[in-house]
């Protein structure tokens, strides 16, 4: 059941019909579990990440930007409705996938959620004449209301839950084992096909139909994210490296190279000065059992994937959009997740609903001296809080994935750190600083 899109964003989608293709395209890059410095341009010595050096230096990179939250799906549904995940209908993760004996994902039955409820960026760009496309991880649920193609996607190719095995896209977790691969809500079977391979393929099929159209497309590639299934030239490329580094380097560069292919199929195409890039990871690095705890680097920052430290929320960020807009620039600006919708809709002139929380970044991409639009950042999951003002972060009962200095009993209740003067967040100010602590405590959304 696809929601009620308001009257506007038809008008502006007519406009363009008649207009022809006046907009520049959209391809959102959505990374998997990809640690904080883990490409060389964010500083990795022993990473070999071309493509996505590439389009740092033919776009601007951001040092200070921030996912919507520690872990995929809440992190997700941040990107997709430009505001805060807990605000939006997914504070946590989704559920978990169909079972076997649901081969059209229409056919599910139910009420729609708030997530579904939700006005999301492929909804606004489908509105303004755009066409677009999922292709890859989707983990924001697949009932009534929550599915892509229920959320302004014209096509979706890949798997509705959090990970899969990359050969027999069989659910990767816990038994009994799952297939989980769809195209357009049909369960497809493409058994021994690599998936990154098949969403490479299948984003390509998309871009050469659609060309001539203005389009969106949601690329969100499961990699690097468990299981570590790096192609064995990497694997042999990394062998020196200590495990489970090596490991974690051999998929982080296969998903380099398709990330490289993507955009190759977009220059192939003609497609590349009038195409808009955006590359994020959606949250630090894991240190799970089946990411054998570990393998990324989040440098400097304490924490990682699930926690409110700098590890688990700081990530890489890159626009690029070659012609009209700085290259080889970086900002320092704090930034978020929740801003590249009303960034992108800015640029593509597509009208936006007014309760968002991201803020267009178009002013700060364009000038190094321009202000942040975010004076608070806040963030929150299960029990974790945290909440960003100038140089002050207060966290409540933060999670600190066993790294960094030990976590006294004071320190798991209310944190405060000053990011100006300890990035890596080994010293708590909260006794010292009981009125900052409060004036951030009233913050809280």
């Amino acid at each position: 059941m696809r929601k009620l899109i308001p009257v506007l964003f038809l008008l502006a989608g007519a406009l363009t019909a008649v207009a022809g293709q006046t907009r520049p395209n959209v391809i959102v890059i959505l990374s998997d579990d990809q640690g904080t410095i883990d490409a060389n341009c964010y500083g990795a010595k022993d990473l070999t990440t071309p493509a996505i050096d590439a389009l740092a230096e033919r776009g601007v990179r951001f040092t200070q930007f921030y996912a919507a939250a520690p872990i995929c799906s809440a992190s997700r549904a941040g990107l997709l409705t430009g505001r805060y995940p807990w605000l939006c209908g997914m504070p946590a993760n989704a559920a978990a996938p169909p079972p076997e004996n649901v081969d059209d994902l229409a056919e599910i039955k139910g009420e729609p959620n708030t997530f579904a409820q939700q006005t999301t960026l492929s909804e606004a760009f489908h509105a303004a004449g755009y066409a677009t496309a999922h292709v890859g991880k989707w983990h924001l649920n697949y009932g009534p209301g929550s599915k892509p193609l229920d959320q302004g996607f014209d096509y979706s190719f890949g798997h509705m839950d959090g990970c899969i095995d990359n050969y027999s896209h069989m659910f990767y977790w816990a038994g009994p084992n799952r297939h989980d691969l769809w195209e357009n809500n049909k369960r497809v079977h493409h058994p021994g096909r690599f998936f990154p391979d098949l969403a490479v393929e299948k984003a390509t099929a998309f871009l050469e139909k659609t060309r001539g159209k203005p389009f969106l497309m949601y690329f969100a590639i499961n990699l690097p994210h468990y299981p570590y299934q790096g192609e064995p030239k990497w694997l042999e490329h990394y062998k020196k490296l200590p495990y489970p580094r090596n490991l974690y380097a051999a998929f982080v560069s296969t998903m380099d190279e398709r990330v490289g292919a993507l955009v190759k199929a977009v220059d192939r195409l003609g497609l590349r000065e009038n195409t808009i890039i955006v590359y994020q990871s959606d949250h630090g690095h894991s240190t799970e059992a089946r990411a054998h705890f570990g393998g990324g680097d989040n440098g400097i920052y304490r924490g990682a994937k699930a926690s409110v430290f700098e590890g688990g929320l700081r990530v890489p960020a890159i626009i690029s959009w070659p012609g009209s807009l700085p290259q080889g620039q970086v900002r320092g600006q704090m930034a978020h997740g929740c801003d590249w919708m009303p960034t992108v809709a800015e640029l593509c002139g597509v009208k936006l609903p007014a309760n968002l929380d991201g803020r267009s970044l178009v002013n700060v991409i364009r000038s190094a001296d321009a202000k942040s639009p975010h004076d608070v950042l806040q963030w929150q999951l299960g029990n974790q809080w945290a909440v960003r003002r100038g140089p002050w972060k207060l966290m409540h009962q933060p999670r600190a994935n066993a790294d960094g200095p030990p976590l006294g009993k004071d320190d798991k209740k209310w944190f405060l750190a000053n990011l100006d003067e300890n990035p890596g967040e080994t010293k708590n100010h909260a006794a010292e600083k009981p009125d900052i602590v409060k004036q951030l405590q009233a913050l809280k959304r």
